[in-house]
């Protein structure tokens, strides 16, 4: 497509700001092709009457760049309009075309998760990186944390979303889901996702995080007893399970404590790995409160938003390798 007089003064600009360089390493890293091949035969095709389609990766791009920004429907429709660095990222041209509409973008969203198309994004993401050898899958690391949800019963049923639940963290309650995640103990990418109310217990989720090949899995101290479980007796993995905060302060007087306190601090290191890709979702993908009704929409969200999250991270990854490779050179 020919460029236009304002993409051309956009590119010709000295300052690349935050926006610019966060989108252009989202567009070199995602695997564009594969995405829209997932998601082809599931796209219905545009025909008849009406408006023509807005082409299957334009709309994708759109959604990405949504989550991205945590953004909603309309949102995102108001900042292709605003920002030129935004349009480049979808492919519009103002001058040629209108912007997709939030209605076109809802359909789309819909679609996506009427289809469960946003776990196979996140599951062509993660072949990517494990095609680059990103994933090691030898340890996983377990962990959940709390999403909020609009407590407000100021709505057409008066309610609150019956799907969400409110749970005690600390002296604090929460209504809301939790996002679980497995992580590769040694990457630190998101393997697997599930998403439930507030009030599930973590350790009942843990087998299903796991994705079966590993040997040793890391967990805090909210899945004590987890080997013990009936879904998990027999299983052939090593858990190793942080210690409650309590009990290790009831040891420290004994004469092993400091090597018991050793073995607790190499857990917390690999466990810590698990923190990284919350603190994508929640602070750079702006993921805080749920935006939508009903555990179905917000989990399919999540696939997208950790799907995101492996790419951001695998970024370091790679530079890790490098860096390593260029010392050893």
């Amino acid at each position: 497509m020919q460029t236009s007089f304002s993409e051309y003064e956009y590119a010709s600009k000295k300052k690349l700001t935050r926006r610019d360089r966060f989108l252009a390493e989202i567009e070199a890293r995602t695997p564009w092709g594969e995405l829209v091949a997932a998601i082809e035969r599931h796209d219905p095709k545009g025909g008849g009457r009406g408006r023509p389609p807005i082409g299957l990766e334009r709309m994708l791009r759109m959604y990405i760049a949504q989550n991205c920004f945590g953004l909603s429907d309309e949102g995102i429709e108001d900042a292709i309009d605003d920002s030129q660095a935004i349009r480049s990222f979808v492919g519009i041209d103002l001058g040629r075309e209108a912007a997709p509409d939030a209605t076109t973008l809802l359909k789309f969203r819909r679609l996506l998760e009427d289809k469960q198309l946003t776990e196979s994004i996140f599951t062509t993401i993660n072949a990517h990186l494990a095609a680059k050898g990103l994933f090691l899958r030898r340890g996983t690391v377990v962990d959940a944390t709390i999403i909020a949800a609009p407590p407000s019963t100021k709505n057409e049923k008066g309610e609150r979303d019956p799907e969400m639940h409110q749970t005690k963290k600390g002296n604090e309650w929460h209504f809301g889901l939790k996002a679980h995640i497995g992580v590769d103990a040694e990457s630190g990418l998101v393997h697997t996702v599930i998403g439930t109310a507030a009030n599930v217990a973590d350790v009942t989720q843990a087998q299903e995080l796991l994705h079966g090949d590993e040997t040793d899995v890391f967990a805090d101290a909210g899945y004590q007893g987890v080997a013990k479980r009936e879904e998990n007796i027999g299983v052939p993995v090593n858990w190793h399970v942080a210690m409650r905060p309590g009990k290790r302060r009831a040891l420290a007087g004994h004469g092993w404590a400091q090597k018991l306190e050793w073995v607790e601090q190499i857990k917390a290191s690999i466990r810590a790995k698990v923190e990284h890709p919350f603190h994508v979702v929640k602070n750079l993908l702006r993921h805080r409160k749920a935006r939508y009704r009903g555990l179905a929409k917000n989990t399919a969200q999540l696939h997208t938003l950790f799907g995101l999250a492996n790419l951001m991270l695998a970024r370091r990854l790679v530079l890790d390798i490098h860096a390593r490779g260029a010392s050893a050179a």
